[in-house]
């Protein structure tokens, strides 16, 4: 299954592939321009190169993206990345898929991380065997938690560290048992 970049209001999320994660990884922007892109001295930020090992084993448990793994969040009137989201691999056997998201701090509270946020669920809820998404902050991550609400998640357990959040696949009824 090829992936295609899914298309919000104001953002395109174009799924990573292992060549451009390995360039950038090293250092080098400029392949982000083969791709129709301008380059921003903004991006990536540390958090992303932080992220690109990530993204990296993920795309190699594959043979070709599969939309569940990482997103470019491309600003679509500038055309430049302006952070990263997508999710942590296929759906596991109980059909849960765990979300994330980062926004460039020259584009954060204009509700970008929402909107790639709510692209992801709304593309994963279509999938066949997607039941839920899960996601996770950092306790102090109120700004997270925020987009995390919004887009409708429920806390299911809170650590020293963390908040576990959930959503279930609104298309799907529930099973009654009788």
């Amino acid at each position: 299954m090829s992936t295609q970049s899914i298309y919000t209001d104001r953002l395109i999320l174009v799924p990573f592939i292992l060549e451009v994660t390995n360039t950038l990884l090293a250092g080098d922007t400029s392949i982000l321009l083969k791709l129709g892109l301008q380059l921003t001295p903004f991006w990536p930020d540390q958090e992303a190169i932080d992220t690109f090992p990530k993204i990296i084993k993920n795309l190699e448990l594959v043979q070709e993206p599969t939309g569940f793994e990482s997103y470019m969040v491309v600003h679509r009137e500038s055309m430049t990345v302006i952070g990263d989201a997508g999710f942590k691999g296929l759906p596991n056997a109980d059909g849960e898929v765990d979300i994330g998201y980062a926004i460039i701090a020259q584009a954060q509270n204009r509700g970008y991380g929402l909107e790639a946020a709510k692209g992801l669920t709304n593309w994963a809820f279509q999938q066949p065997g997607v039941k839920a998404i899960t996601a996770r902050c950092l306790l102090e991550n109120a700004p997270s938690a925020r987009v995390l609400i919004k887009l409708g998640m429920q806390q299911v357990t809170t650590t020293e560290e963390f908040i576990r959040w959930k959503m279930f696949n609104p298309n799907l009824q529930p099973s009654i048992s009788n």
